[in-house]
């Protein structure tokens, strides 16, 4: 067996207690829909991985907005332990979820409540959301976390192409759509040179 057999093992196992934790919290604070429940690999952590995928090499500090249930914050620090990840939540009982997971699984991502307008800049590396808001708003909330160099990672579903061009009429910017096979699934965008139109 190989370190990277061994990190993979470790990261499934990992990866299975978030999941039974999310589980066991869901009926009382709705941090997914209940009706995705019996999809969470496929729908909800497998989305999550397609965000570790995009990661770029270079960068240290991640700050995902809106984290709710830890999607997809919880699983990039699982997969990814080098990176210095924030979570960033309005909501106490979210809040609690996340810092609940972090104690239970022996993690160490900081976990941020605060509503995103009123969080300090954070001056991340990398910034990721998921089924937060359209494209244009997400960029009105993120850049001022963000860098000249930052990297944007926002999976996105189908009418992704219409938001990244109502997105452009307000900001310019690089864009990558990284695809998926799943169906019904929309890419994961990464964005790089954002800033404001003149």
């Amino acid at each position: 067996m190989t370190t990277g057999d061994i990190r993979e093992d470790v990261s499934r196992e990992t990866l299975e207690k978030y999941v039974d934790l999310l589980i066991r919290w869901n009926p009382k604070i709705n941090l997914i829909a209940p009706g995705t429940v019996d999809e969470i690999w496929t729908r909800h952590i497998e989305d999550s991985l397609r965000v570790v995928d995009a990661l770029p090499v270079c960068g240290k500090r991640l700050l995902d907005l809106g984290s709710g249930g830890g999607l997809p914050g919880i699983p990039i620090a699982i997969m990814r332990p080098d990176l210095d990840v924030s979570l960033l939540e309005a909501d106490a009982r979210k809040a609690a979820f996340l810092q609940t997971v972090r104690r239970e699984l022996g993690m160490s991502y900081d976990v941020r409540r605060a509503r995103i307008e009123a969080f300090p800049p954070h001056e991340a590396d990398i910034i990721t959301a998921r089924a937060l808001a359209p494209l244009v708003e997400l960029l009105r909330l993120a850049v001022r976390h963000g860098k000249d160099d930052t990297v944007y990672i926002f999976p996105k579903g189908l009418r992704w192409q219409s938001e990244v061009e109502e997105a452009k009429l307000r900001w310019t910017f690089n864009v990558t759509p990284k695809t998926t096979e799943r169906a019904g699934a929309g890419p994961v965008l990464v964005l790089e040179n954002v800033k404001d139109r003149p």
